[in-house]
């Protein structure tokens, strides 16, 4: 009978403890999702601060390059990363491809991107970019970026998510002549930007639809650089 009586009791006391550590795992629980919500949310930050710093460089590079060659960088698409062009502009390319970084100097991705090291490797990160065709070569440049209206062979222009205009499309206004973008954390063109062909694209905050980070440049913008630089056309 004692020996019944003391297995009724440690049966009793393990289930006891069996339901201790349920609770204990669930409160555990709740402790590292409340932790890992803002630690989550700061690396998002950090992300996306450092993608703005990376485009605020790429845009002074673009007007370097510019002052330099009297002419803005054509794209690059060479997929092999072992290809001595991989990385440099490539004036074949007429519609959107990858930010030439090596011909730039700049960062290759944005801070969600990974390092490529293969043909076969994605393009996860890396810099999006159009150049208008009047300004990737020097004649078309010279023509083009000091004439009393303005003339552009691709008329790109950007939106909001509501496709409202962001720049000008009235036929005679100052359209961009360069738009670097990020996809941005989902590693995914979103909204207008999906279109590479076309010459619409999307800027707008970052939302649960919507990460994308898009920059421009304009030809009063680099008129102005080279004002100060002293290297107006000819």
């Amino acid at each position: 009978m004692k020996k019944k009586f003391t297995n009724l009791i440690f049966s009793q006391h393990s289930g006891f403890t069996l339901v201790e550590m349920a609770v204990t795992l669930v409160i555990m629980g709740l402790i590292i999702s409340t932790l890992l919500g803002p630690l989550s949310a700061q690396r998002d930050m950090k992300n996306i601060s450092g993608t703005q710093e990376s485009l605020n460089q790429i845009k002074e590079a673009l007007n370097g390059f510019a002052i330099l060659n009297g002419r803005l960088p054509c794209p690059t698409n060479q997929a092999d990363p072992a290809n001595a062009s991989y990385g440099l502009e490539d004036c074949s390319i007429v519609t959107e491809g990858y930010l030439p970084w090596k011909t730039l100097g700049v960062n290759e991705s944005d801070e969600w991107g990974q390092h490529r090291n293969s043909v076969t490797d994605s393009w996860n990160g890396y810099w999006r970019y159009r150049a208008d065709g009047n300004y990737v070569t020097t004649i078309l440049f010279n023509t083009n970026i000091l004439a009393p209206v303005p003339a552009f062979a691709n008329n790109l222009l950007i939106k909001d998510s509501n496709s409202n205009d962001v720049t000008p499309s009235a036929v005679g206004t100052e359209k961009p002549i360069a738009i670097v973008y990020s996809t941005g954390k989902d590693l995914v063109a979103n909204g207008q930007n999906s279109g590479a062909v076309d010459a619409v694209y999307e800027s707008d905050t970052i939302n649960s639809n919507f990460d994308d980070m898009l920059i421009w440049i304009t030809r009063p913008i680099i008129v102005n650089r080279m004002v100060i630089a002293g290297k107006l056309p000819q």
